[in-house]
């Protein structure tokens, strides 16, 4: 979550001052807490409850040569084969905490696409996850070159893929001067939104081959982008404009590094970039759901205080953040609960709906939450994306 040191905590119960009462806020949650629930102990009973895997649901099946082939019983009928899925950034926070709770159900083999490849071994061991569940392969979204030689690398492998989960992300928020990928789009833009745009895209027809009960595609999003929500008014807020900057490359030469065309400011590009996935994961529902039956998904896990996507930050943010969660908002999540959270997106039988945004109740009940305005702009997500697939090599 990008928040402001300065401007957290007058900003979290002062949004008055940007001329935003509560009433303007459409299903307003206090960091990742709907407000409902500092009004009353039980969640509305429209409120989706995850459900818990049946019992011999899915059973594994172990696999030698061939991964991606069922194994055909004596009776005719299938054994249902360890379902294979993508988690990008996750030798660390969100993305290992979802690994190993994927890969310890025996369930399903992990494919740890990471930067740092000993780092992301060093990690999986760390955590106790066995080798026969997981398999790193090199991936730099800040180069397009290496999404594409990641796609090419994962088919050599032969398995198949059941789920693609877009998670890694850089936030940059004390930054005054942007940085930029191998391909010259400013980091956190091109990282989060463009990198995982163009591995979305190439993965998507490894997807429709999935023979997979419930085949998915999740894009992780952030409360910080929606700005229906009190954490979304934290200055800067999230905004694309007419998308001008993006058009132009977000290169800082012929166009700004931003995508609304402004002033360069780290903790903007993050919020921007999320919104962006948000935006990418609907318009992947509206153009392809229908014909290829993929559950196509976002969420916010809830604020995870704690993780190291906050290391750029001021020092006196990351001591005082997570108690702040922790104790004022009641928003605080440990890595371990966000990633069995994101692990139901993957795999719970009760979350296959697509073009959904989800989120958790204080009970840990999953619930499809509302997007902002902005974030869930039908024509903006169709500009998006036609702007995206010029820049990434795709249109």
């Amino acid at each position: 979550m990008a928040l402001q040191a300065t401007t957290l905590l007058p900003s979290a119960f002062s949004i008055s001052k940007e001329g935003k009462g509560s009433a303007a806020l459409k299903d307003s949650s206090l960091f990742g807490v709907p407000l409902s629930d500092h009004l009353k102990t039980e969640f509305s009973s429209s409120a989706l409850r995850t459900k818990k895997l049946s019992r011999g649901a899915l059973r594994a099946q172990a696999v030698v040569t061939t991964p991606a082939v069922n194994r055909a019983a004596a009776d005719g009928k299938k054994t249902l084969r360890k379902g294979c899925v993508i988690i990008t950034g996750a030798s660390s926070g969100l993305g290992l905490a979802t690994a190993k709770a994927l890969a310890e159900t025996g369930k399903w083999h992990v494919i740890m696409a990471c930067r740092d490849f000993l780092k992301a071994e060093r990690a999986a061991k760390s955590v106790g996850m066995n080798k026969e569940n997981y398999t790193v392969i090199h991936l730099d979204l800040a180069s397009l070159d290496s999404v594409r030689q990641f796609v090419e690398n994962f088919r050599r492998s032969e398995r198949p893929l059941d789920v693609l989960v877009c998670n890694a992300a850089v936030y940059l928020p004390t930054a005054k001067e942007p940085t930029y990928t191998a391909d010259g789009f400013e980091l956190s833009v091109g990282t989060n939104h463009l990198g995982h745009f163009l591995l979305a895209n190439l993965l998507l027809e490894d997807l429709k081959k999935s023979d997979y009960p419930s085949k998915r595609c999740i894009i992780v999003g952030s409360i910080t982008g929606n700005t229906n929500t009190l954490a979304g008014n934290v200055p800067p807020k999230a905004n694309l404009g007419d998308l001008r900057g993006l058009g132009g490359g977000l290169n800082g030469l012929n166009s700004s590094a931003m995508i609304d065309g402004g002033e360069f400011d780290g903790a903007k590009a993050y919020k921007d970039s999320k919104v962006c996935n948000m935006l990418t994961m609907q318009e992947f529902h509206r153009r392809y759901h229908e014909e290829t039956g993929i559950t196509f998904a976002s969420l916010y896990p809830g604020c995870i205080a704690t993780t190291g996507l906050f290391r750029e930050h001021i020092p006196l943010f990351r001591l005082l953040f997570p108690p702040f969660q922790k104790y004022i908002t009641k928003g605080y999540v440990s890595e371990e609960e966000s990633g069995k959270r994101l692990a139901q997106v993957v795999s719970d039988p009760s979350l296959t709906k697509s073009g959904v945004y989800w989120s958790w109740n204080k009970d840990s009940a999953s619930f499809e939450n509302q997007l902002s305005q902005e974030a869930s702009d039908a024509e903006k997500a169709r500009k998006v994306w036609e702007v995206s697939e010029k820049l990434v090599g795709l249109a």
